[in-house]
């Protein structure tokens, strides 16, 4: 039944722990988001950084880790690039030295055929017959995956000789 003054449940520091400890065994989290979670259950900022340091020495929360898991999933599943994910880190509050550390997971190689994947999946896709529009419309798809200007003028470049052979 539907209660609209509610409150959410609090708990104690020790009921919050069994809790939080399950939240983060379930998957990677962040400092940020572990604390507001425990700030949820009613624990005081002090109560919820004691948590959170106990965690962190239990080694079932680490920013390093959930940096590294964030940039293989996103670069490889979702064909992010380096500077979408690093803005997305630094919205979560990840540190600077964590966002370099997940940034060493991508391979170089692999980073790059992700763009020419992306760019000859949309140069399919596109209508548009005017090749400086056409141009435009793919810098700008690929800028809002995260992707470096000058890898994208390199892939554009590639592309470019590929279908001026075609013709």
């Amino acid at each position: 039944m539907y209660q609209p003054d509610k409150k959410p449940k609090t708990y104690t520091p020790g009921e919050a722990l069994h809790k939080i400890a399950a939240f983060c065994a379930y998957q990677e989290r962040t400092f940020k988001e572990t604390e507001s979670k425990l700030r949820s259950y009613g624990l005081t900022e002090d109560e919820a950084g004691e948590i959170i340091i106990r965690l962190s020495r239990e080694n079932l929360l680490d920013e390093e880790r959930y940096a590294r898991s964030y940039v293989r999933g996103h670069y490889r599943q979702k064909k992010w690039g380096r500077r979408r994910i690093t803005q997305e880190l630094k919205q979560k509050g990840l540190s600077d030295y964590c966002i370099k550390a997940g940034l060493k997971e991508i391979d170089g190689d692999e980073y790059y055929q992700n763009l020419t994947d992306l760019l000859e999946k949309k140069d399919a896709q596109e209508k548009e017959p005017n090749p400086r529009k056409r141009r435009l419309k793919f810098t700008q798809y690929l800028t809002l995956k995260g992707y470096e200007s000058d890898l994208i003028r390199m892939a554009l470049d590639d592309l470019g000789a590929a279908t001026d052979e075609d013709e």
